[in-house]
């Protein structure tokens, strides 16, 4: 191998190192803007949902998408009711 060839095989690894590079780069950045957005999603005040821990009408937590059993919901903090209701009020899908 001459020098020249030499030279041509070090610009093709350093190509290569720097392709690589940039691939994980990318990778890596993918992966923050994926899991940023779950980080992102803090659950609101019950002042800022309006809850209160009486239904409204016939709409209560129990029947929201929202409401984890036995007393918490998806968006909203602290103990939650389930006979009570705030303004994320999404009633749950029959079936």
């Amino acid at each position: 191998m001459n020098m020249t060839e030499r030279g041509n095989d070090r610009k093709f690894m350093s190509r290569r190192a720097a392709l690589t590079g940039t691939a994980l780069a990318l990778g890596a950045a993918t992966a923050a803007t994926v899991v940023r957005p779950a980080a992102a999603q803090e659950k609101i005040s019950q002042a800022v949902a309006k809850y209160q821990a009486t239904p409204n009408g016939n709409d209560h937590c129990e029947l929201c998408a929202n409401f984890q059993p036995p007393s918490a919901c998806k968006f909203v903090q602290g103990e939650i009711s389930p006979k009570g209701w705030c303004q994320l009020f999404s009633a749950k899908n029959p079936g």
